[in-house]
């Protein structure tokens, strides 16, 4: 996807969930006893799912396009620690790194930090894992930051987790950004998908939030609303306070971006629902629409495809 011909006015703008590796809802209503087994399990998927070379590959996606800013979720920070050791596994150090071997440099703008757990595997180990949505911005072009916010929703579900309370924290991030001397806000966010109760509440939230503003405004992000079906209230809620949809605009093809299988091994896609989303509001005009992710040829040399999601992107005026 080549975005050369548009002229230096135009930028472009990426959202990727980039997955954790492995599915996490097996932990939900276990007994203290079933834990360090269910915990082995999902550890043992996290490598199966082989997040590195899983990066080379969405480096390569993300070098084909260029995009000038990029808005990630589920960018796991997973700990492994025994009595004498610690490793520590870096989906946003291992991307970077991949980015710097196709001479892409890009900065971190924000780390919105969510929800978090240490829980014993039956190997001894305490396994840990910290979700992440991050905003990465490309190095050496004419932007200018300010008025990074970064906060957690207050409203989040809770999920028993060996017989405890566990509640699944999300946030947004923002970031107001000067381009050619024109000034935007950009929210990057990860709204809950267990609960639609819950999702609206997140939704509210941001409208009430980052979105009090008189600068024009891009949310990006995985909303886990399906634009397509309207299965949850929140996309049509986005919509109706102003926001317009960038890939019914020029958007090539469907759009699809959920759900390849967890083990990320289907043969075929399997992406059916539009819930990755760059949305605007004010004074844009969106030039090209595209998803990345989401081809054979995007999958690792084993057969993995990059994430569970596809990602979109848009170049905007």
């Amino acid at each position: 996807m080549s975005v050369r011909k548009f002229r230096k006015k135009c930028f472009s703008i990426m959202t990727w969930n980039i997955y954790f590796g492995a599915d996490l809802t097996p932990l939900i209503n276990t007994t203290p006893e079933e834990v360090p087994e269910i915990m082995t399990e999902i550890y043992q998927q996290v490598q199966q799912t082989d997040f590195p070379a899983r990066a080379r590959s969405i480096a390569k996606q993300i070098w084909e396009t260029k995009p000038d800013l990029i808005g990630l979720h589920e960018v796991a920070l997973w700990t492994v620690q025994s009595p004498t050791t610690k490793n520590v596994i870096s989906f946003l150090m291992i991307l970077l790194k991949n980015l710097r071997k196709l001479g892409l440099d890009y900065c971190v703008v924000a780390v919105n930090k969510n929800f978090r757990k240490k829980l014993p595997s039956s190997t001894g180990e305490l396994i840990g894992l910290l979700d992440r949505d991050v905003i990465l911005a490309r190095q050496k072009l004419p932007w200018k930051f300010s008025n990074i916010q970064k906060k957690n929703f207050a409203t989040n579900l809770v999920v028993p987790i060996g017989n405890e309370p566990f509640t699944v924290l999300r946030g947004w991030s923002s970031v107001d950004v000067c381009f050619n001397g024109k000034k935007f806000r950009l929210v990057n966010t990860h709204l809950e998908g267990n609960s639609t109760e819950i999702q609206v509440a997140q939704v509210t939230e941001l409208l009430k939030g980052p979105a009090v503003t008189d600068l024009p405004l891009i949310f990006i992000g995985d909303f886990n609303s399906n634009a397509n079906g309207r299965e949850t209230p929140t996309y049509d809620i986005l919509i109706n306070a102003g926001f317009t949809d960038a890939w019914p605009i020029a958007g090539q093809g469907s759009g699809f971006t959920a759900f390849q299988a967890r083990n990320l091994r289907n043969p075929l896609s399997t992406l059916s629902k539009r819930i990755d989303l760059i949305l605007f509001r004010d004074n844009f005009r969106v030039k090209q629409g595209y998803t990345v992710g989401d081809q054979q040829k995007d999958r690792t040399l084993s057969g993995l495809w990059p994430s569970d999601h596809g990602g979109v992107g848009a170049i905007l005026k």
